[in-house]
């Protein structure tokens, strides 16, 4: 048995139902067989895999607020602290009722090479809770919000953890967050990122993964000499990634036709209308459906399967594993050539695994979705300095980034002969920078 295969097998015996956090280390160590083979003694000596995939610590509690009925409801807080090579943990925090700590240490494990890609000085980590914002007042998510962070902030600071919004986690959110950090410990630092531009956030952050997406997907057209002009896009979720993805690839000459929620698809071949969508989602709050309620050429489609919409692009960018061997099937008989993930392992290991072997170029979350945590690490920069940068500034530093991600994972795939294998180099790429650091501060 391999090394890889050794450490694969004790991760699912050590922490059983644990499915999602299987998958990543799965994907993960399959991808980096060629690397370990080339150095497997060393690493064995070092236990090198072992301590990449377990967690330098995991911090579990309780979060008891008081509803507006005058109820004291209590959820679970997490924070998963997973490696701190290369620099304080990094990484978002994530308010679903799906939270779970296989889920978080999926999401922290990831982080890791994520941040690697990027070149700044960032380690990987992760937290949530399975508190629903969802229907929630103001006054509910604040309180929330105050009871999560009396407990958080005794973990978190601006050289140790500095956490982020994910799913569930928008502005509102990092506001109170923010507010009580600073109530208890009294200092006004940049230890969350995605503030507001009042209170030291930064321009561009919220657009930022979106951007950084197609920004990649750009990097990968142009090395194959294509562009997005009038290509036909499939883009999923209809959340901050979703929407900015979908701005961007507009902006550069793409139709994008459908996106969709967790309820279901819209589907408008005159190409999404941009405005509407952000007006039900982010003013408004609502469900896409509205979308077909209030667009003529629209049409809306309750359930899974926007997959089956013909599409030259496809980028997933709501959650884990919403593409599964179906899916990739469909688009591939129907001719889409790029998958680019905007969301976190939205792709099933199955499902990667057909789209590569049927010619489709494919880049995997921790690449391509890699611009949010640069933005972030750029506003920890411009709060530490003091200073703010304008939008051009923070825009041209994330096209940089995300063009320098894709030569790294694209040398990495070709030192290994395994050329277009965007999930080899990514994986190879974001391992030996951490590797080189873990190796230099000796056994930790």
């Amino acid at each position: 048995m391999s090394y890889t295969e050794e450490v694969y097998e004790r991760v699912v015996a050590q922490n059983p139902g644990e499915p999602e956090f299987h998958q990543a280390v799965k994907e993960v160590l399959d991808s980096l067989k060629v690397v370990i083979e080339r150095n497997e003694e060393e690493y064995r000596r070092l236990s090198i895999l072992e301590r990449l995939v377990e967690p330098e610590r995991i911090i579990s509690f309780r979060v008891p607020w008081v509803d507006d009925k005058g109820n004291v409801q209590v959820n679970k807080g997490y924070r998963v602290q997973f490696n701190s090579a290369i620099g304080p943990y990094k990484g978002g925090l994530r308010f679903h009722p799906s939270v779970n700590q296989s889920i978080l240490k999926f999401l922290g494990f990831e982080q890791i090479f994520k941040n690697s890609l990027t070149g700044l000085p960032i380690g990987g980590g992760k937290g949530g809770s399975n508190f629903d914002p969802k229907g929630k007042s103001d006054r509910e998510v604040m309180a929330f919000c105050q009871s999560f962070m009396t407990e958080l902030c005794k973990y978190i600071g601006a050289d140790t953890d500095v956490p982020a919004g994910d799913i569930g986690v928008g502005g509102r959110e990092i506001g109170y967050l923010f507010g009580q950090y600073k109530r208890i410990r009294g200092l006004h630092e940049g230890v969350l990122t995605g503030k507001g531009l009042s209170y030291g956030g930064s321009l561009i952050r919220t657009q930022a993964t979106g951007y950084g997406v197609v920004y990649m997907l750009n990097e990968i057209m142009q090395a194959h000499g294509d562009s997005m002009d009038g290509k036909t896009f499939v883009v999923t979720g209809s959340g901050n990634v979703a929407i900015y993805a979908v701005e961007k690839a507009q902006q550069m000459g793409a139709k994008v036709v459908a996106m969709n929620d967790s309820n279901g698809y819209i589907y408008d071949p005159e190409g999404i209308k941009l405005d509407i969508v952000k007006d039900i989602k982010e003013v408004k709050r609502g469900r896409i459906k509205e979308y077909a309620e209030r667009v003529e050429s629209a049409t809306y489609t309750e359930g899974r399967g926007i997959w089956t919409i013909k599409c030259d692009v496809y980028l997933p960018c709501a959650t884990q594993n919403e593409l599964d061997l179906e899916g990739a099937k469909i688009l591939v008989a129907n001719g889409c050539k790029y998958i680019v993930e905007g969301a976190n392992m939205p792709t099933t290991l199955d499902a990667t695994n057909y789209v590569m072997e049927n010619g489709v170029l494919f880049m995997p979350g921790k690449a391509a979705n890699a611009g949010g945590v640069a933005t972030s690490a750029l506003e920890m920069s411009q709060n530490s300095m003091r200073l703010s940068w304008s939008a051009e500034e923070v825009d041209a530093k994330l096209k940089t980034i995300m063009k320098d991600i894709f030569q790294k994972v694209d040398d990495a795939a070709k030192r290994y002969d395994l050329e277009e294998n965007y999930v080899v180099g990514a994986n190879i790429a974001g391992f030996e920078k951490v590797v080189d650091a873990m190796k230099a501060q000796g056994i930790c």
